[in-house]
């Protein structure tokens, strides 16, 4: 260890003013919308599936297929984190909680904590000040994207950059030898963790930073054997995570992200000119989403200091180190490259969701100048610099949305101010007191920025207790299919007294615990989708309810038949005639009473379907009995003399495999949709079982355990170097710079 470092109380304390620090400024922003940590698709995807999933995993199922769930029921293909250990816990625990939105908020202000302590260790590997390194760490969960988005919507988004900034911190630590006995294992299990939360943004992330660090190791140590260990370590993390994106390689085809072309468009492009934006509150930038081009919302805000304190780092000083945090330049730079297109890249879609990469990079990169090189000399000139930053600022965010005038001008004031009062504060109280009041100022200005976006334009509105959800719903038994639009919807009736006592969108109804068709997916399944033209947040044409009832030729069968649906929920918004038109054959109209306003409901005459023969769905020229049952496997005995065909209410999913009399047999669809077998002639009493596993389950398990093996090479390799004795004098390279602990009233003298 350095001389010079800190000591280990110290860091301890600053560690625990950055986790007090994010617990505050979640306090505040509650304060501005009690709601905003449980929004859009937390509300519509995440939570809900965290209470679905928790219920099957209590039941003693691993939740890899639901198949009633259809086109959103392939969770191996879904963010649901399903080889992530953490999101399990949180997924077990999440049934026992009624209050879904406070769940919610919990969970991720623990994801807010982590990611505020890896910046704030990110900072301290890179030898800032730790008074800097906690200013950092507080401020990354409020800047804009990451709290108007990824925070208040996008969960995966914000675990994984949490996982990311801890395997930043522990890689670089790996690297420079500073790990101990702990080797590259801290830096194996959160890269792992950043890559298992089954969203594929923190994954590519990662590789970014792991390259942008081996890159910055290379410049850096002037040798090559730390960048080898940090890539091979990062490698073995690789390995041992493709097991949660190779079902979702091997499904694209049948999917809606089945075509992997790289194409440009304007939306949700980000021009670096919004990058000037970062340092004032009110700025609202300026690019195609949504909303249209002016933004309601400040996303593209990082920090009130970030570009004027670029006016009080010692730039001679800094040139002097630049090697040591080069990386943190790098990765900055590949984010912003990012941001501004392509539109698309094969699954990666919206550029603007980088823009957490890139406030990460300059929060890092300023923090780290301002943490090792902070000064007041020539104080007069460097406010003279700070304020034409400033003056910059401004006319870039007047320029993006020039009808807030009057707050882009109280907003330059106040940074004016507030940068005045820190630099004042620091000459005469020194470093930790200047910081101090920038972590405090950080608050009242998230809470002002959140309550300016009221009402926010993502809420569906929700409703947050579950059993309050479950006493307003009517209790519908057996599997449910919904044809409804969500877009009819009035806002005003987007409550439980009103339409979300009756109709469900998105995941809505695993909060209800009932089984109805699809559920909010991102990815979908495209024939099934086109089938009953329904869209990823369940809502369909008008053209579904008679598509849905349409008879499928090559089994004379209507599509709820080879569903096996039991009940067909109509919204009379959607299909104000329907029930003045005699119900289809079979089926009968059924009153539900205080729900008359919103749906019309259609049940099978002869009771429940979906309990009958397991899921055989048609049999032609055979006679098929179900013998057993299971989400992930069919088993029937079958007899054909002439020989037929099977059809099962499957989705098609990549991954089937039929076998008779233990012989595998080819399995294929109807419809594009249904997954169905060829029995043969002459077949009598025979086994017959159709099985699911996610397709590469094996080359996954292949490669997780050379993983495993690599990283168990690398931590036997780290011990034996320990033992050595070379890392008494691997720390650091020989030339490296003293890290420094600055004061601008030591630097003002």
């Amino acid at each position: 260890m350095e001389s010079n470092a800190p000591a280990r109380r110290d860091i301890y304390i600053w560690g625990l003013v950055t986790a007090l620090g994010v617990i505050a400024g979640y306090v505040a922003v509650l304060f501005a919308n009690a709601r905003h940590f449980y929004t859009d698709d937390t509300e519509s995807q995440y939570a809900p599936l965290w209470v679905m999933l928790g219920r099957t995993l209590r039941d003693g199922h691993f939740p890899t297929m639901v198949p009633e769930h259809w086109m959103a029921g392939n969770y191996t293909i879904e963010e649901a984190g399903l080889l992530n250990p953490p999101q399990l816990l949180i997924d077990l625990i999440a049934p026992s909680v009624d209050n879904v939105a406070l769940y919610a908020t919990v969970v991720k202000l623990i994801f807010a904590i982590i990611l505020g302590l890896g910046v704030y260790r990110v900072c301290k590997e890179y030898g800032a000040a730790l008074p800097w390194a906690s200013v950092a760490g507080v401020a990354i969960p409020f800047t804009g994207w990451l709290l108007f988005f990824d925070e208040a919507s996008w969960y995966t988004a914000l675990t994984g950059t949490a996982w990311l900034v801890q395997a930043w911190a522990s890689g670089v630590r790996y690297a420079r030898g500073r790990t101990g006995a702990g080797g590259p294992i801290p830096t194996f299990v959160f890269l792992y963790l950043a890559i298992s939360v089954q969203y594929i943004f923190p994954a590519v992330e990662a590789g970014l930073m792991i390259a942008a660090v081996v890159v910055g190791e290379l410049i850096y140590q002037r040798v090559w054997s730390p960048s080898l260990r940090l890539l091979a370590v990062s490698g073995c993390a690789a390995l041992v995570g493709l097991a949660t994106y190779l079902p979702s390689m091997l499904s694209a085809k049948v999917t809606w992200r089945g075509t992997a072309q790289i194409n440009n468009d304007q939306f949700l492009t980000v021009p670096w000119s919004e990058s000037l934006n970062a340092s004032l509150p009110s700025t609202l930038p300026a690019y195609n989403s949504w909303w249209g081009y002016v933004q309601p919302m400040p996303v593209t805000y990082i920090a009130w200091f970030l570009i004027p304190a670029l006016a009080f780092v010692d730039w001679r000083r800094a040139r002097e180190n630049w090697r040591e945090f080069s990386a943190i330049g790098l990765f900055a730079l590949m984010a912003l490259m990012w941001t501004a297109g392509p539109g698309a890249i094969g699954p990666l879609r919206w550029p603007a969701r980088v823009l957490p990469m890139v406030a990460l990079g300059l929060l890092l990169l300023v923090c780290v100048l301002l943490g090792r090189y902070a000064t007041a000399r020539d104080w007069r000139q460097r406010a003279v610099a700070a304020a034409i930053l400033i003056g910059l600022l401004w006319v870039r965010t007047f320029s993006a949305a020039p009808d807030e005038l009057v707050w882009h001008v109280v907003s330059a004031l106040g940074v004016a101010a507030l940068g005045a009062a820190v630099v004042w504060l620091g000459l005469r109280r020194g470093t930790a007191a200047a910081c101090a009041l920038v972590i405090v100022s950080i608050f009242p200005i998230a809470y002002l920025q959140v309550h300016a976006a009221q009402p926010t334009p993502m809420g569906w509105n929700l409703p947050e207790k579950r059993s309050e959800m479950k006493a307003a719903f009517p209790d519908f038994t057996g599997t449910t299919l919904q044809l409804a639009d969500r877009a009819l919807i009035p806002p005003e009736e987007r409550t439980l007294e009103g339409a979300y006592g009756s109709l469900v969108f998105g995941n809505y109804a695993k909060d209800l615990e009932l089984t109805y068709v699809s559920g909010y997916t991102p990815n979908g399944h495209f024939w099934f989708g086109e089938t009953l033209c329904m869209r990823w947040d369940t809502s369909v044409c008008p053209d579904a309810y008679r598509r849905a009832f349409a008879i499928e030729p090559s089994t004379g069968k209507s599509i709820v038949d080879l569903m096996k649906v039991d009940r067909v929920v109509l919204q009379k918004a959607l299909f104000p005639d329907a029930m003045a038109q005699p119900a289809p054959t079979g089926w009968t109209w059924v009153d539900y009473p205080g729900h008359e306003r919103y749906i019309a409901v259609l049940e099978r005459q002869d009771g429940l379907l979906s309990t009958r023969e397991g899921r055989i769905a048609a049999a032609e020229g055979v006679t098929a009995v179900s013998v057993a049952e299971s989400n992930q496997a069919s088993r029937a005995r079958v007899h054909s003399d002439g020989g037929g065909r099977v059809v099962f209410a499957r989705l098609g999913w990549p991954g089937y495999r039929a076998t008779l009399d233990g012989r595998e047999i080819p399995v294929r669809l109807v419809a594009k949709t249904f997954a169905a077998v060829d029995i043969p002639a002459g077949t009598h009493d025979g086994d017959l079982e159709l099985t699911w596993q996610p397709p590469g389950w094996k080359l996954g398990a292949a490669a997780a355990l050379l993983g495993l093996l690599g990283v168990g090479a690398l931590q036997w390799f780290s011990l034996r170097e320990r033992r050595r004795g070379s890392d008494s004098d691997g720390d650091v390279p020989p030339d490296a710079p003293a890290a420094e602990t600055p004061d601008l009233a030591g630097a003002m003298r």
